[in-house]
């Protein structure tokens, strides 16, 4: 069972207002990698990927709140799913790396963990847990 299918409508209408009222973050006056990313999210196990996004909150000594809203079809049933896993980050140069956990429950393989890089207009990261391992990659949104 991959990990995506577990957290079908969890946190959605929320994580949609959120996004909206996150607005558009400026990337020439950012030097962070707080606020809205998009992108697409891909399992190495069965080949699964889609849509995904994410906001990027500062909380305190370096850790950040990841809420992920990731899109997943099964056949002709399309699933939206969100999370939280919080992130220790620390600026490297240009770059800033990231690793953190969350348990998403047994359904979904317990512990989640995901570890990266992003720059100001790039986001890498793996993921991992039980039953599934994979990649994000993410960009930030157009600002038009």
């Amino acid at each position: 069972m991959s990990l995506v299918a577990v957290f079908w409508f969890a946190g959605c209408s929320t994580f949609e207002r959120d996004w909206q009222a996150t607005g558009q973050v400026r990337v020439g006056t950012n030097s962070t990698i707080t606020g809205r990313w998009q992108g697409t999210w891909r399992s190495e196990v069965n080949g699964h990927n889609d849509q995904l996004r994410c906001l990027m909150t500062p909380l305190t000594n370096g850790l950040h709140s990841a809420r992920f809203h990731a899109k997943y079809k099964k056949g002709i049933f399309r699933f939206s799913f969100s999370y939280s896993v919080p992130l220790q980050v620390r600026r490297t140069n240009d770059a800033f790396q990231f690793e953190g956990e969350a348990d998403l429950g047994w359904l979904a393989g317990g512990i989640y963990r995901c570890e990266g890089s992003a720059t100001v207009t790039n986001f890498f990261s793996t993921y991992r847990s039980k039953y599934d391992h994979g990649t994000f990659q993410m960009t930030r949104p157009d600002q038009n």
